[in-house]
């Protein structure tokens, strides 16, 4: 049993021995709080990619074209070009709402490419230049800044109105307010009635570089009427729901499209929900590779312990021998020193507590650490385990020395 002469043994040992007890604790700190940080680090990097994804849009589902063969490289329905295609008759048959329950908006998508818009003067590209309709706002979850989004009588009347992003307005207005102002894109004029809210890169795009118009007013002076749209986004009802809308969109989109059982789909649905699983279950990966990879300095640590405390047995021979000898309990030097290596992991674990939360703090490659509050607990009682673990082989020589072998120690 541990009494308290056994811990103030213990801690005048540690004291004995400053400067080696210290760089012992210094192994233990710096395993405690590698695993805090990199844990904390993990645990950043997932969230971020979370918010990224969840920036897309409001459980949001995007079906984009996709070419589909039979055997020898024929089309499965129909010719190439008509398989392939996402049509108006499409959008009408998601908006039915007693065949798709799971849905509650959607919109169709045409993107313009190479648009250059000019205002007095100054010129620029934007990243995309998106023709739709109202509904592409809830969907994607744009919030505008100034000004208001365009509405479905827009869209009716064929005004030629624009709502741009921060990066747009920036690099074509500068300082200038531009709700109000006339852009010309590609020699078109549009009126900019709304300033989106800032929303920042989802990874490899800047979602603030865009141009968002009425989609009969972008395909009357900009793209035609062509047979396909881009792509066609869908907000599912609720993120429990996106697997369910998913399916009606397969099954909406097989009839319309007239795809034969067990043909393969001229479609491709991207869900948000599928997505942001994946890549958190890449990231649980990668943060339990980091912190085993940051468990390792624990060990390395733990082995440090045990070294120490050989050599402190080594050293405290003939003092082991004096107490035998004037009474002194095998079990009473086997608590001796399990306490001491037990003292010596828990104050460097407590340190590197300390440390890991404070180097949590900083940003670190561009990462956010979040500190993952288990981490610490796990951190730390892994350390004191370690100490018992370790210190129980040089304790347990200690114990086993005979008293008259001990005091004639040199």
């Amino acid at each position: 049993m541990i009494r308290l002469e056994h811990v103030r043994i213990a801690l005048a040992g540690i004291a004995h021995n400053t400067l080696r007890s210290i760089l012992t604790m210094l192994g233990i700190l710096i395993g405690v709080g590698s695993v805090i940080v990199l844990v904390a680090v993990g645990t950043g990097s997932a969230a971020a990619v979370q918010r990224t994804i969840e920036g897309l849009g409001t459980n949001l589902l995007q079906i984009n074209r996709q070419f589909a063969f039979g055997a020898f490289g024929r089309a499965t329905t129909g010719t190439l070009s008509r398989s392939s295609n996402l049509t108006a008759s499409d959008v009408r048959a998601l908006e039915d709402r007693s065949a798709n329950p799971d849905i509650v908006a959607v919109a169709p998508v045409v993107n313009v490419p190479s648009v250059t818009a000019v205002f007095q003067g100054a010129s620029y590209s934007p990243a995309l230049f998106v023709g739709t309709t109202s509904a592409y706002q809830q969907i994607k979850d744009y919030r505008v800044a100034e000004g208001n989004f365009f509405t479905d009588a827009d869209e009716t009347q064929h005004n030629r109105v624009a709502v741009i992003g921060q990066t747009v307005a920036t690099n074509l207005f500068g300082n200038t307010d531009p709700v109000g102002n006339v852009v010309r894109f590609n020699g078109v004029s549009y009126q900019v009635i709304g300033l989106l809210a800032v929303k920042g890169t989802n990874g490899a795009q800047d979602q603030d570089d865009i141009v968002i118009a009425p989609l009969s007013a972008v395909q009357d002076t900009l793209t035609g009427y062509g047979a396909s749209y881009s792509s066609i986004v869908v907000e599912a009802a609720s993120p429990s729901r996106q697997s369910a809308a998913q399916a009606e969109i397969t099954a909406t989109l097989e009839q319309t499209h007239h795809i034969a059982a067990g043909s393969p789909d001229d479609f491709r649905i991207l869900n948000q929900a599928s997505l942001l699983q994946t890549t958190q279950s890449s990231s649980r990966i990668f943060t339990t590779l980091l912190g085993a990879v940051a468990a390792i300095s624990l060990l390395v640590g733990g082995i440090g312990v045990m070294n120490i405390m050989l050599v402190t047995v080594t050293e405290r021979t003939r003092e082991i021998g004096i107490r035998k000898a004037i009474g002194a309990k095998r079990s009473d030097i086997m608590a001796q020193f399990v306490v001491e290596a037990i003292l010596l992991t828990a104050i460097g674990g407590l340190l590197g507590v300390f440390a890991g939360v404070v180097g949590s703090r900083f940003t670190i490659l561009g990462i956010h650490p979040i500190i993952a509050d288990y981490s610490i607990f796990l951190a730390f009682g892994v350390a004191v385990v370690t100490g018992l673990f370790f210190g129980l082989y040089p304790a347990s020589r200690a114990a086993r020395l005979l008293p008259v072998e001990a005091l004639r120690y040199e």
